[in-house]
């Protein structure tokens, strides 16, 4: 495919992409309206819809390659989660200790034991040795660098800053960690309860419950109707064990395949947050990260209505559309704090120290200062609801149980009540 084929490819509509079972990995020499020359990497998409990317972000295509996944030692990584705050934090700590980037990265290499990362960094290094800038270097692996960053280190490059820009993406980074990880901890506790309580129900009705029906049907008394009921479903849970047993099983397989998935996790994620009661602290959420990624980009040096599209992400749909609003406002003229305002990503909070930031020239340290005010914030959500959860989840499990328990006490009672 010559250079004038690709452009006019480039240029002309982009069909539907076709359904390709196969997995494949393009790398496409592209150019910028700036006229540099760089190259961008996809995997597990079809060559119609790397270009329709391409071409959506501005860039001319000039050259197209493909491969086969699998087909070296960085294709095999090609899924693997890159581990970029640890790498960031070796590289600042190399690059502190004198070392220029060159000699940093191949440290990092020559450290390396896993395989995946090993190759990412290989290729790093070859790329880099070619001659090429290190933020178009890692531009050539949107898989395991973000937009973000890669902005991040091109802006340094600029000024000289490496080291102090890689300090400002770790302290972003660690940030949303921090909340990650409370989360985690959180529910820890309460899933924990739920497995419990769930193992000690099913043992009650398919172990316990059998033995008094057996006692009870031997008496010949007649039974009161729920109890009846609760002995007939533990009488039908034992006669067919196996068959429940492999019903249980399947269940956690599926559930545990879909949990690995990525996409299982953010479908299953975004379901959740969409409960009356979590999507507004979710929204918060979501607005704390993007200031503070803001404020990251703002800090590195790129302007204020980039790095709004840049971030654009860290929001949902519904966010995204309010932003593109408030980024328009922006460009006509209206300052950021009136533009999130009107479009309601803003509380008065923010509005408040974001208009300080405005009036003092300070608008990323504000920026961060209202992310780390919402991220105390919510913080403090979650420790008040993990401990309004956890009695909750203990209440109805005990209610589930006592009733269970009760259910199949019913009948000795009735007993005695007519030796009486």
């Amino acid at each position: 495919m010559s250079r004038s084929d690709q452009s006019r490819l480039a240029e002309a509509p982009v069909p539907a992409p076709a359904v390709n079972t196969s997995t494949t990995r393009l790398r496409l020499q592209v150019q910028g309206v700036d006229g540099r020359a760089q190259t961008l990497e996809f995997t597990d998409i079809t060559e119609a819809e790397a270009i329709r990317r391409t071409v959506a972000r501005g860039l001319r295509v000039l050259a197209i390659e493909s491969a086969a996944a699998g087909a070296s030692a960085s294709d095999s990584g090609a899924k693997t989660r890159f581990p970029l705050l640890l790498f960031s934090q070796e590289l600042l700590a190399l690059l502190d200790a004198g070392l220029n980037l060159t000699e940093a990265l191949t440290t990092l290499h020559n450290k390396e034991r896993q395989p995946a990362v090993r190759a990412v960094l290989g290729d790093l290094l070859q790329t880099l040795r070619e001659g090429r800038s290190f933020s178009d270097v890692l531009a050539l692996a949107p898989q395991h660098f973000p937009e973000v960053y890669v902005a991040i280190v091109r802006a340094s490059e600029r000024t000289g800053d490496l080291p102090q820009s890689l300090a400002r993406y770790i302290a972003y980074q660690s940030q949303f960690d921090v909340i990650q990880k409370k989360l985690i901890s959180a529910a820890i506790y309460p899933v924990m309860l739920l497995v419990v309580g769930g193992f000690v129900t099913l043992f009650l009705l398919g172990y316990v419950v059998p033995r008094f029906s057996a006692v009870y049907e031997s008496s010949g008394r007649e039974i009161p109707f729920l109890s009846r009921i609760l002995l007939t479903f533990g009488k039908s849970i034992y006669n067919n064990w196996q068959l429940a047993l492999g019903a249980l099983l399947s269940v956690f397989t599926v559930l545990g395949w879909w949990i690995s998935r990525p996409e299982g996790r953010a479908r299953m994620l975004n379901q959740v947050l969409r409960l009356p009661w979590l999507a507004a602290k979710a929204n918060e959420f979501r607005l704390a990260r993007f200031y503070r990624a803001v404020s990251l980009l703002l800090a590195a040096g790129i302007a204020l209505s980039r790095a709004m599209g840049m971030v654009t992400g860290l929001l949902s749909a519904e966010q995204q559309s309010k932003l593109a609003q408030s980024r328009l406002a922006v460009e006509q003229g209206q300052s950021l704090s009136t533009a999130l305002l009107a479009a309601g990503l803003a509380s008065p909070v923010a509005e408040s120290l974001i208009k300080v930031g405005e009036r003092s020239g300070q608008l990323a340290e504000m920026l961060e200062r209202t992310a780390r005010f919402q991220d105390e914030d919510f913080a403090r959500w979650v420790d008040w609801a993990s401990r309004l959860l956890e009695p909750i989840l203990m209440t109805v499990i005990g209610l589930v149980i006592g009733t269970v328990v009760v259910l199949m006490y019913m009948p000795i009672f009735d007993l005695a009540g007519s030796l009486e």
